[in-house]
């Protein structure tokens, strides 16, 4: 079939359409190209008739204890250094171009080539993984601007970075910019963290030393020497190859430099005018990595002030214990976390027992396997399953059925010291007995502890395994602080929390944070077992062994709980009162085993210790029961209510209808009743042994 030609004026219409769509396009391009460039040129004006925009000499950023006293303060000190660019390595003054703009010198403020491969890489990727900004536009932002992610503050940045561009040279740019920067641990500046890292001016940085600091500003936290050398090695290899592929080096020198071994200097100067140091490192990484829209770059800029939950006093204390009870001479380290039980708040921190020796923060970064620091939350699960502090298993040595395939367990207690006779749950917590503990767990079920751990805000990552009760699986000492926090008040579960607020220099709230808790245990069981962990200082519960705290008894002046654990190769000690709960950890960074009849009792000493120096003037509080407890007077022999008829007695604690109603005297006179119905049979015995003698007198 032919196909329906188009009339020819119809054709020509259609023409003058396009045409007249494309002359439009034209047109509205050069009109929007015009208007471009005179608000370009507008701004570069304004620019060039404004004064030169004054260069500060840089806030400081200053913490604050929960007294609101002064902890630290970052630009202060010798570790601030202003040099001028001549004074440094070109080393330093490559690499940092290399890595952070490599054209520099070819822009005018800002890179409008870099801002749009960096728009195009973050779509594709659906996320932020590239970005644009240059020197001068880091330089400005950290100089006048605030660090919200907005359209009008990357404006204002680009206007800034313009007026820098317009009245300072290149080289003033670069100078202030690489002496403000930030490289963590209070050091700004290029001279100050050639100072701190490597113990020497930034004139005489070589390749290697220099494309090692210059990644670290991408994140002081995450890239810092001390503590994540690896990183920072990772990081150094990027910033070489940018070196490489900017023509600064050759790629002989990168595989030397690569390869080049580092001296680290001791971080023994950062001590100075700083309280707590441990705790410090950490809330820079929280304000760098984990508070929403502060990081990095804000804690670079200065000006802020960081309030924390830092008891200056009591951290005095956690760090003279920790130095008095590990001998010297010792290679042994040492963790301490002290917690408000109530708040979460984060009262003291030790990371080691020396930060110049060491940065790396045992009480945050490491984890190790806690032991018998695990029992009292098996116990309280226990309670939730109709237990009783008087309910009874043996405690003998006994191999365990695991799995179907013919899978032993044979735990021991220590010291191979058994009962080999039933003892309560109260007993066995107070002296530790492993064998209950398992019997407790397997009985329950293994995933019960999992599940209670969980609760109290221990871990979300323990595997139901038999040994978990005896400790198997690894935790942080701040996260046993939190875990024994739930108990010490009542039941609820508190995230740790290190700072209250921080500010910008004008008093701008930029952050701020409330205590949180969450009700997990019940108050009732939570109370009972409280009361079943004051046991372990009660020496007068010394039977087949002693209690482990033991030791530690004499220090003890107030109401306080806790347990120990150890394994081969760490000693714990975690406890409260109802104001404070602390935890403590000693053990070697080498994993090598403790000599526990030397070592084993350090953590105790340093725990009784500082909780007696911490609290001396504090009130004796008593923890208080909840209306559905009932305390009784128990007979230690029957596990009867006491009568002076029996023996010796103690004060137990229990959820209302689960206490013993039958007094010692009922069993007494069975007991009495049964020996004279055995005396009777052995008279008649007798009196028929004397008849078979009269009738066989043989």
């Amino acid at each position: 079939m032919a196909t329906a030609r188009v009339p020819r004026y119809q054709q020509t219409q259609q023409s003058v359409q396009k045409i007249g769509w494309f002359r439009w396009m034209i047109r509205s391009a050069l009109i929007a190209g015009i208007l471009a460039n005179v608000g370009i040129l507008t701004v570069i004006g304004i620019s060039l008739f404004m004064a030169a925009p004054p260069i500060p000499s840089g806030a400081s950023t200053t913490f604050y204890g929960a007294d609101h006293s002064v902890i630290g303060e970052h630009h202060q000190g010798e570790r601030r250094y202003a040099i001028a660019l001549e004074e440094m390595s070109p080393a330093i003054v490559d690499a940092i171009i290399a890595i952070e703009d490599r054209d520099f010198y070819q822009h005018h403020g800002f890179d409008i080539p870099r801002i749009i491969s960096a728009i195009l890489a973050n779509i594709e990727a659906r996320g932020k993984v590239q970005g644009a900004s240059t020197i001068t536009q880091q330089y400005a932002r950290n100089l006048y601007l605030t660090h919200e992610k907005t359209w009008s503050r990357k404006i204002e940045e680009a206007f800034y970075a313009l007026r820098l561009e317009a009245h300072y040279d290149k080289e003033d740019i670069l100078e202030g910019y690489l002496n403000t920067i930030y490289f963590g641990h209070g050091a700004y500046g290029i001279e100050a963290a050639s100072r701190l890292y490597f113990d020497k001016s930034a004139s005489e940085l070589n390749i290697a030393e220099a494309s090692f600091l210059a990644g670290i500003p991408k994140g002081p936290s995450h890239y810092s020497p001390f503590n994540h050398y690896d990183r920072a090695k990772e990081r150094q290899k990027i910033v070489l190859h940018a070196m490489e592929e900017t023509g600064v080096i050759t790629t002989t020198e990168r595989m030397e430099a690569e390869e080049a071994s580092l001296s680290i200097a001791s971080p023994g100067q950062l001590e100075e005018n700083r309280t707590g140091l441990f705790f410090q490192d950490y809330v820079e990484h929280l304000v760098e990595e984990e508070i929403p829209d502060i990081d990095a770059s804000m804690l670079q800029q200065g000006g802020l002030h960081i309030y924390t939950t830092l008891d200056p006093e009591l951290q005095e204390k956690a760090e003279k214990w920790v130095e008095r009870e590990i001998p010297s001479h010792s290679e042994l380290e040492a963790a301490l976390v002290a917690m408000d039980p109530t708040t979460g708040d984060v009262r003291a921190l030790v990371g080691g027992k020396d930060y110049e020796k060491s940065t790396w923060n045992r009480a945050i970064h490491t984890a190790r396997p806690p032991g018998s620091l695990l029992k009292p939350f098996l116990y309280y699960a226990a309670l939730e399953d109709g237990f009783t502090p008087l309910t009874a298993f043996r405690s003998e040595p006994t191999t365990f059925e695991i799995g179907d395939n013919g899978e032993v367990y044979a735990p021991g207690n220590y010291g191979d010291l058994y009962a080999n006779d039933f003892i309560t749950m109260s007993e066995a917590l107070a002296v530790s007995d492993n064998i209950f503990a398992v019997k407790t767990h397997l009985f329950l079920g293994p995933n019960t502890l999992v599940d209670i751990a969980e609760k109290a805000g221990v871990s979300e990552n323990f595997s139901p395994l038999p040994s978990l009760a005896l400790g198997a699986e690894n935790v942080r000492v701040l996260d046993i602080a939190r875990g024994y926090s739930t108990i010490a008040n009542g039941g609820s579960r508190v995230t740790p929390r290190f700072i209250t607020k921080i500010t910008n220099e004008e008093g701008e709230v930029l952050y701020e944070s409330e205590p949180t808790k969450e009700k997990v245990f019940d108050e009732a069981k939570t109370y009972v077992l409280i009361d079943m962990m004051t046991g372990m200082f009660d020496t007068s519960m010394n039977s087949y062994t002693s209690v482990t705290g033991r030791p530690i008894a004499h220090f003890i002046n107030r109401p306080l709980a806790g347990k120990s654990g150890s394994t081969s190769f760490d000693s714990w000690m975690a406890g409260f009162s109802p104001q404070l709960t602390t935890a403590v950890w000693i053990g070697y960074d080498d994993n090598r085993p403790i000599n526990h009849r030397e070592e084993g009792q350090i953590s105790k000493k340093i725990w009784a210790q500082f909780m007696n120096d911490a609290l001396r003037d504090e009130l004796k509080m008593a923890f208080s029961p909840p209306d559905s407890v009932i305390k009784v007077e128990i007979d230690e022999e029957t596990g009867l209510l006491a009568s002076e008829e029996c023996g010796p007695s103690r004060t137990i604690a229990f959820e209302k209808g689960t206490e013993p109603t039958a007094s010692c005297t009922e069993l007494l006179e069975e007991s009495m009743d049964a020996e004279e119905r055995e005396e009777e049979i052995a008279q008649k015995e007798e009196k028929f042994l004397d008849r078979l003698r009269r009738w066989f007198p043989f």
